[in-house]
């Protein structure tokens, strides 16, 4: 009973502190995705592939959406036309490199700063990193899904967006009728939607702008409550011997926490106090690990990444990402010891 008391005050006590940082980067990505047009972007993104994958690294900072929106929103760029570099630099940054999450960590780590500027930093990095290797890669069609790689423009001609569909945040988009279309429809079938938002009326603009506040709110609360479940049942159902043996390795303490944070898959708005959760048993480098390597590839959003890529795409992400979270916060962990 004492256990299940503890389990509970420790459930209510992260949701509490979760929900505010939620529903303000919910209501931030709608606001921003519905009236900014980031096809603008496209005309500034520098020719060199290095600058392109930071330039797509810090997008995030105009685009503040979660794991589960910027698959959506990535592909519109790609679609655009916009270079493998800069999209896989998005991709991967902009869950983490938002002014939302930002503030969130700093709300949950303010005693360990160190925390807040670390995951920044080396999410730019080794999101800049991957899109950098990716950009050898001149032509993404063998990487792309086969509808989206034929809404590509041709090689060596100018972006055109004449029929791109329009991707809103979250997992889904709306169409006619306010009915929600799911991304793993095709992209021929998205280009029937008439009228993109930003050609809406402003009265109609603001009306799908609470639509995809409640559809977001829907999906990524289920996963914040499931998530803060877990937190708590394995802080008080696992041996605290055994959670201190794993915690306090260098090497075990990170890959236990970079599978935790791939199979939770909870929210880069509010994973930070699901991992203040861990931080007195745990090293600083695995907590780092959990708060990288999560946003950027986890269980949830495989299914949206393919909706993009295929398959071998996801898996060079996938391991160039784990092994460069694990090396960078294996350094971490030695440094700080």
């Amino acid at each position: 009973m004492a256990q299940l008391n503890n389990a509970l005050t420790l459930f209510f006590s992260l949701m509490v502190e979760a929900i505010p940082f939620l529903l303000l980067g919910v209501i931030f990505s709608s606001v921003l995705l519905l009236f900014v047009d980031e096809r603008r972007l496209l005309r500034m993104v520098p020719k060199n592939a290095l600058l392109a994958a930071l330039m797509g690294s810090f997008i995030g900072f105009l685009f503040p959406v979660c794991e589960c929106g910027n698959v959506p929103v990535a592909r519109r760029l790609i679609v655009q036309g916009a270079p493998s570099a800069m999209a896989i630099g998005f991709l991967l940054a902009a869950p983490t490199v938002n002014p939302i999450v930002f503030w969130a960590t700093w709300t949950a780590f303010r005693d360990q700063p160190e925390i807040v500027f670390l995951r920044i930093g080396l999410s730019l990095l080794i999101a800049t990193i991957v899109g950098w290797v990716f950009s050898t890669q001149t032509d993404m069609r063998p990487l792309l899904q086969t509808t989206v790689a034929r809404s590509l423009p041709p090689p060596k001609a100018k972006p055109t967006t004449a029929e791109s569909p329009l991707l809103q945040s979250g997992t889904y988009f709306l169409g006619q009728g306010n009915q929600p279309i799911r991304l793993d429809t095709s992209l021929e079938t998205a280009a029937l939607i008439a009228n993109p938002v930003l050609s809406k009326p402003f009265p109609d603009r603001l009306r799908l702008m609470a639509d995809n506040i409640v559809q977001e709110l829907r999906e990524l609360g289920g996963v914040l409550v499931i998530g803060t479940a877990i937190a708590a049942i394995l802080q008080v159902a696992i041996p605290r011997d055994v959670v201190l043996s794993l915690g306090q390795g260098q090497i075990t303490s990170i890959i236990a926490m970079m599978v935790l944070a791939w199979i939770v898959s909870i929210c880069s708005t509010v994973d930070a106090f699901f991992a203040l959760s861990f931080a007195a048993t745990f090293t600083t480098g695995s907590l780092l690990a959990f708060l990288v390597f999560g946003p950027m590839i986890d269980l949830k959003n495989i299914a949206l990444l393919l909706s993009v890529f295929r398959s071998r795409a996801i898996l060079y992400m996938f391991l160039l990402a784990g092994q460069l979270t694990f090396l960078l916060t294996l350094l971490i962990n030695f440094y700080i010891s």
